[in-house]
């Protein structure tokens, strides 16, 4: 059983193209089922973000695994064959394991070393959870990868460098964000929504600045309670939108919330921001043709990203992530082995067992004593001989790839290497 993780990122894909890509909450969780109905597929998780989506399984063929897997991803996606082929990465075994575990650091991230993600990751492995689609085996891996992202937070000044990207996108809006009279309107009330009014209000917003608008109201009133901000009904949007300087759109909605004509009547000519955070994106980038609009989307934080310098920090936690995955796989390793050194132990006892009964049918005769000598001797013998293989088997687990069988024979029963080298020319032909 290994690790595979399909998917495709900002990294892989254009915007565009993970736009028609992405998979909404309930499209996620119809492709961890679909993905157990495979024939070669035991465990699912899904992570679907606004600038990546993902499947993670535990299959037990790759290459029957990777092409159902891939299949179900596409066909979820909308994507063409050869549009599909084009973005999508696939990783296995020790490269799905450093994968997810650099994604939950945030070293995957468009921007790099972003603590949102960690959420996100959190997310679908309880989505996981609940739909009973997760098992021991990603279960483990997945609450490592949160433990890796967790602790390069903690041991790092990484968070220095890695903002949200709500936190770019405002920073990216410049001062029309900190001005004391800038009234912001918030639509949707998702976690993006929530942690754009947090962020906000950090910076030091008044909260009867900010709007928050939802199609579910409810929704939208449950900030209020949390953040004290004003909650609106979806039906006054236009309204609101008329009056606020800065729009932050995360809904969720399958298509264009905010198109130019709406955009053109509520600004009238006067300036203002929008931040698009949303994949499929809210907002139509026709508006930046219109006079005071500036248009804040993925595809300009991704660009902003790409010329972020590198530092020390990102370094640090890059050391984590290698470590932590030479850890992990150890310990995978470990575990495969030990029922090999019990079954190997089993059957050492059950042979010294069987010859102790042989001996003793043909030697009746035998003293107490004489048969208690006997059976020491043969224990003796039994575990000088798995001794050595029991305690190199754990050593093996790390040694090289190109090992032999015979290398590992020979290493396994710790065999004088002389010996083997006289053997192995006594054998050899003139």
């Amino acid at each position: 059983m290994s690790v595979l993780v399909v998917g495709m990122s900002h990294k892989s894909a254009p915007i565009d193209v993970l736009e028609h890509a992405s998979l909404d909450v309930d499209a996620a969780v119809k492709l961890s089922h679909l993905a157990l109905e495979t024939p070669f597929v035991t465990e699912s998780v899904v992570i679907s973000t606004c600038n990546r989506v993902e499947i993670y399984v535990e299959a037990e063929r790759f290459h029957g695994a990777v092409e159902e897997v891939s299949r179900l991803l596409a066909e979820l996606s909308g994507l063409d064959r050869d549009e599909f082929v084009r973005h999508v990465y696939v990783h296995f075994d020790e490269a799905a394991v450093a994968h997810l575990f650099g994604v939950a650091s945030g070293m995957d991230s468009m921007i790099l070393g972003e603590s949102q993600i960690l959420g996100q990751v959190r997310e679908a492995l309880h989505s996981a959870q609940a739909e009973s689609t997760v098992g021991s085996a990603l279960n483990a891996l997945f609450q490592q990868a949160l433990r890796i992202g967790k602790r390069g937070h903690a041991e790092t000044g990484i968070d220095r460098l890695a903002p949200s990207i709500v936190t770019a996108g405002l920073d990216a809006a410049g001062e029309i964000v900190d001005a004391p009279d800038t009234r912001f309107l918030v639509a949707g009330a998702g976690t993006m929504a929530s942690l754009a009014v947090r962020t906000l209000v950090d910076r030091g917003v008044a909260p009867h600045r900010i709007m928050v608008a939802n199609r579910t109201y409810q929704r939208a009133y449950a900030l209020v309670a949390t953040f004290g901000v004003s909650a609106v009904r979806w039906q006054a949007l236009d309204v609101e939108l008329s009056a606020a300087d800065v729009l932050i759109s995360c809904t969720g909605a399958s298509a264009v919330v905010f198109d130019r004509e709406r955009i053109a009547a509520a600004s009238s000519g006067r300036p203002m921001s929008l931040i698009d955070l949303a994949l499929p994106r809210d907002i139509d980038p026709a508006v930046r043709d219109l006079d005071g609009i500036e248009l804040i989307d993925l595809e300009v934080l991704s660009r902003a990203a790409a010329n972020a310098e590198l530092a020390a920090d990102v370094v640090q936690v890059q050391s984590i992530v290698e470590a932590e995955v030479r850890t992990f796989l150890a310990a995978k390793a470990a575990s495969h082995i030990t029922p090999t050194v019990v079954a190997l132990r089993t059957m050492a006892t059950d042979i010294v067992a069987a010859e102790q009964a042989r001996i003793e049918s043909r030697l009746p005769n035998l003293t107490d004593d004489e048969r208690a000598d006997v059976r020491k001797a043969l224990h003796r013998v039994a575990e000088k001989l798995i001794h050595a293989p029991t305690v190199r088997v754990q050593q093996l687990i790390d040694g090289p790839a190109d090992l032999t069988y015979a290398d590992a024979l020979a290493d396994l029963f710790a065999l004088d290497q002389k010996t083997v080298d006289a053997v192995t020319r006594a054998g050899e032909k003139p």
